[in-house]
């Protein structure tokens, strides 16, 4: 979150937007990665930290723990798409979506959208935080090629895939995407890059409301 904040006010301040800004963020992440993977940043290097057996004094491995930090992410999945709706539906949402669409109508209006888009900025920085945060313990490993652009990219897919402009869009496509990746990593791994690629320009080209938009259509139609 502080990280974020610091990002955001020096990239929101200079007038840093749109693709210029996800260049940017990629950058630093690919930068800090490749730090990482430097062994003498004490994080462990290639291998990253691998020895997650204990958290809060109890062992991770027993099948009660697992499915305590199953739940813990499902609620806290929940919870952030509650207050993902309702920041959508509040007026701070609706000055957002005003940002997004005229940034320079809204500030002579009077608002100050620097305000505004490093607030939203520093939210979503603290939900992938505590995502992460619940990721590791259960997958027992982290190390820096978590931060590679590859998992940037797969998560856009999510969006593009689940309904982009939506908040269960990118839910749906994360469990459509990842139980995919499940399946093609056990049957065909050498295929998955390529099916993931064929997946992205089939619903950019065909389906560009994803998942959310097709099942709209279908509803309409009923």
């Amino acid at each position: 979150g502080l990280l974020a904040f610091v990002f955001g006010y020096f990239a929101f301040r200079s007038r840093i937007k749109g693709v210029y800004f996800s260049i940017i963020t990629q950058a630093l992440t690919y930068a800090a990665m490749l730090l990482f993977f430097r062994n003498e940043t004490g994080f462990g290097g290639n291998n990253g930290f691998t020895d997650f057996k204990r958290i809060l004094g109890m062992t991770i491995a027993t099948p009660n723990m697992r499915m305590t930090l199953f739940v813990l992410t499902g609620l806290t999945l929940i919870g952030c798409f509650l207050l993902a709706r309702w920041l959508v539906s509040s007026k701070f949402g609706r000055v957002l979506q005003a940002i997004r669409d005229a940034e320079s109508r809204v500030m002579f209006t009077g608002y100050d959208p620097l305000r505004y888009k490093l607030t939203i900025w520093v939210i979503s920085a603290v939900m992938c935080g505590v995502a992460g945060a619940l990721y590791v313990p259960q997958v027992g490993i982290i190390n820096p090629g978590e931060m590679s652009p590859g998992a940037s990219i797969e998560i856009a897919i999510w969006a593009a895939v689940g309904g982009r402009g939506t908040l269960i869009g990118p839910i749906v496509g994360a469990f459509f995407v990842n139980g995919a990746k499940s399946w093609f990593t056990q049957a065909f791994p050498e295929f998955w890059l390529y099916f993931l690629g064929a997946l992205f320009i089939a619903v950019t080209l065909f389906l560009p409301q994803g998942i959310i938009g097709l099942v709209k259509k279908v509803k309409e139609r009923a």
